[in-house]
């Protein structure tokens, strides 16, 4: 079993899905198998663009943060986390959420379940405090690189406490398809792009499993590594 240098519960469509087809084509690439994919042809933007425009959520795979990336404690194992992830998971039920919206938050474009979310919350909630003994805690350098972005007192408390700041009632699932992007470049992303995803904001949004990812360390692709069924 291939250790890595972190690891983050995601939520990921099956790549056989609308969904997923959609998203690994439109970040190139396929999280199981790292391999490369086409890019669909969108109007007023040409692939040159778009490579660039993408470059960060490429490389975390296509995903919904459920518990941000981590560095196993020492005297953890691969194995034991994955363990403690399949447990959680016979406790927590399948979700349905109100369709996707595609929206900009902050300068980049991502797409958004509307409500209700709560279950999604509360999920992800589980998994941050569930698997908290896992994460090896974070080093002062970065934890200063998250509060350089400007943190309200609450961020800050859930920083110390789960390496995070946007955990618990500061969490908003999303799933991310761009950089941050400059105000033109958003607005026309967002035009260019609404009617491509307009058949996947039709039907309500459904979780039914969760995933493992594994960072390798370097900057190199986030992997795909394993999906656990919610099954509570």
């Amino acid at each position: 079993m291939t250790d890595y240098q972190r690891y983050a519960l995601y939520y990921a469509p099956s790549a056989q899905s609308d969904l997923g087809q959609f998203g690994n084509a439109w970040l190139g690439r396929d999280p199981v198998t790292d391999d490369e994919l086409p890019r669909p042809a969108v109007s007023r933007i040409d692939a040159d663009d778009v490579i660039a425009a993408t470059t960060s959520p490429t490389r975390y795979g296509f995903h919904g943060t459920l518990k941000p990336p981590f560095a196993l404690k020492d005297g953890q194992s691969r194995a034991e986390l994955e363990a403690a992830v399949e447990s959680l998971c016979t406790e927590a039920a399948p979700i349905t959420c109100g369709p996707l919206t595609l929206k900009s938050i902050g300068q980049f474009l991502a797409l958004l379940p509307t409500k209700p979310v709560a279950p999604l919350e509360n999920l992800a909630g589980m998994l941050v405090r569930g698997l908290d003994d896992f994460r090896k805690p974070e080093d002062m350098a970065a934890m200063n690189k998250r509060r350089a972005a400007g943190l309200t007192e609450r961020q800050e408390d859930y920083l110390v406490a789960w390496g995070y700041p946007y955990v618990m009632e500061e969490f908003r699932f999303h799933l991310t398809l761009s950089n941050k992007l400059a105000p033109e470049q958003l607005a026309r992303f967002e035009e260019s792009l609404g009617p491509i995803v307009a058949p996947l904001c039709d039907a309500p949004f459904q979780i039914d499993d969760i995933c493992l990812f594994g960072d390798p360390g370097n900057g190199k692709p986030f992997r795909l590594l394993k999906r656990f069924a919610l099954a509570g």
